[in-house]
């Protein structure tokens, strides 16, 4: 998994840059997840949710540029999922056999369109999102902290296991429990906090 990109740059700010492999890759571990399952979601088969998110990834690579350049572009996220969302429909609406063509007058009328931010399928996005860059950043901090620590965290925060109780599977004190899982989740939020300020 690629490590966290220069915090100088923001990583969406980089990703007109072809040529800048870090950024690219940090990118697609974040969203390529979150793609196909919001494909998924609207009941693609899998070739057809992997087909989506490549051409997903082909549209913002022709685009982020102008969003970048572009001083009212909005958030990033709400820009992705309005290409996400309208891809969709132009997958589930076109001959299997043909492919989103590459014309700049094609994505821009995609992106003309806004969805509904009540919708379901926004809202899971939404959550989709959320859930991915938690699993992102997890991953980030747990390859930087003890393999007890990390499962003081997992067991306590996402498994939801008493603290008292995992205090005494590890035969630490109750304090000493919730302060390595208040370490690692301030690091998590932090990776997470940077990364949502990038994508502004």
């Amino acid at each position: 998994m690629p490590s966290h990109p220069d915090t100088r740059e923001t990583l969406i700010r980089r990703l007109p840059d072809a040529a800048d492999v870090e950024a690219w890759d940090a990118f697609v571990e974040i969203y390529e997840p979150l793609l196909f399952r919001l494909a998924r979601s609207k009941g693609f088969q899998q070739a057809d949710a992997e087909d989506f998110v490549q051409e997903v990834l082909a549209a913002v690579a022709k685009a982020v540029g102008r969003w970048v350049e572009n001083e009212d572009r909005g958030t990033f996220r709400a820009w992705l999922f309005r290409i996400a969302q309208n891809l969709a429909i132009n997958f589930m609406t076109r001959p299997k056999h043909q492919r989103l063509g590459s014309g700049d007058s094609q994505i821009a009328g995609l992106l003309a369109e806004h969805p509904d931010p009540h919708r379901e399928s926004t809202q899971l996005f939404s959550l989709e999102y959320r859930r991915e860059l938690f699993r992102w950043a997890a991953e980030q901090v747990r390859l930087k902290v003890s393999e007890r620590q990390w499962r003081l965290f997992w067991k306590t925060s996402v498994e939801n296991q008493p603290i008292a109780q995992v205090a005494a599977e590890f035969n630490m004190s109750v304090g000493s429990v919730y302060i390595a899982r208040s370490r690692i989740t301030k690091r998590i939020r932090e990776i997470i906090q940077t990364l949502e300020e990038q994508a502004r």
